[in-house]
C-alpha cells in the first residue's frame, strides 16, 4: 500500500501518479516515447517491490526508477532485462510543483503541430493514464490503430522543444472533444473528461477552466434522464427532471459563480450559465428563456462574425429568440444561417423545433423529416423520424 493511506496498492493509486512522473521526466529533456517507455517499466517494478516495501515518496520513487532505466536504455540495449532489478536504496524526492506539471504535460499532449484526434488520444494515454486498449474501445476503433495513432503523435514530438508555454485554449478544446465523445462503455470518456478537468482546475486559475468544468458538470446531470428505457433520445423539454443529477448541478453552479467572479468572462463560462439556467427550471414552463437569450447574446458577441465563425450559438440563440419573441422571429434568424448551415440535419431540426413552437405542425413535420433524411447519427434520424411522425399525428 501507498505510504500514508489505508488503502492496498491498485492500479488507480498508479494511475493517478503517471502524468505527474511523465511532465517531470518530458521537462527534464527526455524523448516522450522513452519517458513513457521508461515510466511504464517502473510501474511493473512498483507493483513487484510496493506491497512489501512501500516508499515514503512515492512519485520521487517512480521519477527516480524511470530515470535509472532512461539511463540504462541509453548505455544498452539490454535494458529490458534489468526490470526485475529491485530497487534497494530510498529514493529522493522529486519535483513537487504538481500543478505546474500537469499543465505542462497538458501542453505537450495539445501540441499544435498535433491532428485534433493525436490531441484526445495522447492526453488520454499519458494525462489520463489510460490504456492504449480502453481508449480504443472508447472510440470504437481497432487496439492495433489507436496504437498507431499514438504511436504517431509521440514521432510527432521528436525532436520538438517542450519547455515553451502551451496554449490552454487548445487543452480546452481537446477536454472538451474528449467529453463530446463521451461513451458509457467500459471507460466514459464524458467522466474522465470531467475528472482531468478537476485535475486543470488545481493547476490553473484561469477562469475559462472553471467554466468548462461547470458546464461540462451542468450537462453531465441531465445524462439519466438523456434515454428512455428503449434507449430512444428524449429532448430537454420532455426530460424526467427528478432524475437529474442534483449534486452535479450544484457543483457545477458553485464552480461557475467562482469562474464568473474573476470577471474575465469566456466562452465556456457563458455556455455554463446557459446550461445552468435550463438545470434550475423546474420544469421546461419555467425555463428563463429571457435571461438564457441575453447570454447567447454575450456569447455571439465574443465574435465578430458569428455567423461563420460560431454558427452553432447563432442556431442555438435562435431558439431562445422564438421562445422569448415568437416562433417567425427565430425563423428569421435561422435563415441568416441558409448558407452556412442549411445542408446540415441540425439546421433544418431547429426550423421544425420552431415551426412547431409557433403551431405551423405541416411545416414542422416536413424540416423534421428533412433533417431525419440528413442525419448521420442513427440515434438522431430515428428521433427526428419519430418527431416528423408525431408533428403529423398531431395535426391530424
Amino acid at each position: 500500500m501507498i505510504e500514508g493511506s489505508t488503502q492496498p496498492l491498485d492500479g488507480g493509486s498508479l494511475r493517478a501518479l503517471v502524468p505527474r512522473v511523465l511532465a517531470v521526466l518530458v521537462r527534464r529533456g527526455e524523448d516522450f516515447d522513452a519517458a513513457e517507455d521508461a515510466l511504464q517499466e517502473a510501474l511493473l517494478e512498483a507493483l513487484r517491490v510496493w506491497p512489501g516495501h512501500p516508499p515514503r515518496e512515492p512519485r520521487a520513487w517512480l521519477t527516480t526508477v524511470a530515470t535509472r532505466r532512461l539511463v540504462d536504455a541509453r548505455r544498452s540495449e539490454a535494458a529490458r532485462h534489468r526490470r526485475e532489478e529491485a530497487v534497494d536504496a530510498e529514493p529522493r524526492a522529486g519535483v513537487t510543483e504538481e500543478g505546474d506539471d500537469t499543465l505542462f504535460l497538458f501542453f505537450c499532449c495539445c501540441h499544435p503541430d498535433l491532428a485534433p484526434a493525436s490531441q484526445v488520444a495522447l492526453t488520454l494515454r499519458a494525462v489520463g493514464g489510460l490504456t492504449t486498449r480502453e481508449i480504443a474501445e472508447a472510440f470504437f476503433v481497432p487496439e492495433a490503430t489507436m496504437a498507431q495513432r499514438i504511436s504517431r503523435a509521440k514521432r510527432a514530438l521528436r525532436g520538438r522543444r517542450l519547455d515553451q508555454p502551451g496554449d490552454l485554449a487548445v487543452v480546452l478544446r481537446v477536454l472538451y472533444l474528449v467529453y463530446t465523445a463521451g461513451h458509457a462503455g467500459r471507460v466514459d470518456l464524458a467522466v474522465e473528461a470531467i475528472r482531468l478537468a478537476r485535475q486543470l482546475t488545481l493547476a490553473t486559475d484561469e477562469p475559462e477552466v472553471g467554466g468548462l468544468l461547470a458546464l461540462m458538470l451542468l450537462n453531465h446531470a441531465r445524462l439519466p434522464a438523456r434515454l428512455d428505457p428503449e434507449g430512444r433520445i428524449v429532448t430537454l423539454d420532455r426530460q424526467d427532471r427528478s432524475r437529474w443529477n442534483t449534486r452535479e448541478i450544484a457543483e457545477g453552479v458553485r464552480v461557475l459563480q467562482s469562474a464568473l467572479a474573476a470577471h474575465r468572462v469566456g466562452r465556456y463560462q457563458v455556455e455554463a450559465a446557459i446550461a445552468a439556467l435550463h438545470d434550475d427550471a423546474a420544469s421546461a414552463e419555467e425555463t428563463d428563456w429571457p435571461q438564457i437569450l441575453a447570454w447567447y447574446d454575450d456569447l455571439v458577441a465574443l465574435t465578430d462574425d458569428p455567423v461563420r465563425q460560431d454558427p452553432a450559438a447563432v442556431l442555438a440563440r435562435a431558439v431562445a429568440v422564438g421562445h422569448v419573441l415568437g416562433a417567425t422571429a427565430g425563423l428569421r434568424e435561422t435563415e441568416r444561417l441558409r448558407d452556412v448551415l442549411g445542408d446540415r440535419h441540425r439546421w433544418h431540426a431547429v426550423r421544425g423545433y420552431l415551426h412547431e413552437l409557433g403551431g405551423d405542425l405541416p411545416a414542422a413535420a416536413a424540416a423534421y423529416a428533412e433533417a431525419a433524411r440528413r442525419a448521420t447519427n442513427v440515434a438522431e434520424r430515428d428521433h427526428l423520424v419519430r418527431q416528423a411522425a408525431r408533428a403529423r399525428a398531431t395535426e391530424r
